[in-house]
């Protein structure tokens, strides 16, 4: 199969099945750059647990006060 992102043409690809959807990658890195959300503030690819509040994604509780959301906040 050959990787969505990069492609690589790989005998051992990652099948990820989005709403019965399948898509193919050559590594956890070409999948997160495919599918992982961004967040709204800083662009960066969300990989853990993240923030939403209206419709959109942040990173982090930061992300998301610079935003204007003011009822989240991070875990220490």
């Amino acid at each position: 199969m050959q990787c969505e992102v990069c492609g690589n043409d790989y005998d051992k690809p990652l099948e990820i099945v989005v709403n019965g959807i399948s898509h193919y990658f050559d590594s956890f890195e070409c999948a997160i750059h495919a599918l992982a959300p961004e967040c709204e503030h800083c662009g960066c690819k969300i990989i853990g647990h993240g923030i939403e509040a209206g419709g959109n994604f942040f990173r982090c509780a930061h992300c998301a006060h610079e935003e204007g959301v003011v009822s989240v906040q991070d875990r220490a």
